[in-house]
């Protein structure tokens, strides 16, 4: 089944996660990794192109920029197959996120599951590179 709202989406992540962050087209929760106490803090939102079209946008906070070579990021998004790497703030702080846009058009709720247990554990593995095996997000 297609899922065509936000609010169906939100009732499938609720079944399974508790929700930390949640706004009328964004919602935040915590992943926890297989056989391990790390988590990962995974957003999703709503969002719109220029014509309109909705997408759900996945994304979760990997390192501050700082830690990370730019030109690095660009390589790695080259390399992905599923997601991509992109820059936003938090606290006045530029950190690497990893994202996936996915089109409303044909959305179901196995596809956003797949995304997410693809992203967060490939997030959370960076981090761990980068963050000397910290658990920061």
């Amino acid at each position: 089944m297609n899922t065509h709202t936000f609010a169906e989406v939100r009732a499938h992540i609720e079944a399974s996660h508790s929700l930390l962050h949640e706004e009328p087209f964004l919602i935040g929760f915590e992943y926890m990794m297989l056989d391990s106490e790390r988590k990962q803090s995974i957003f999703l939102a709503e969002i719109k192109d220029d014509n309109g079209h909705r997408y759900l946008r996945v994304e979760t906070t990997v390192i501050p920029l700082a830690h990370f070579d730019a030109e690095k990021c660009l390589r790695i998004n080259q390399m992905l197959r599923i997601g991509y790497l992109a820059v936003g703030d938090l606290a006045d702080t530029p950190y690497i996120k990893m994202c996936h846009n996915l089109p409303y058009s044909n959305l179901d709720m196995a596809e956003i599951d797949k995304v997410i247990a693809y992203l967060a554990p490939m997030a959370d593995d960076f981090e761990k590179q980068f963050e000397g095996g910290a658990d920061i997000f």
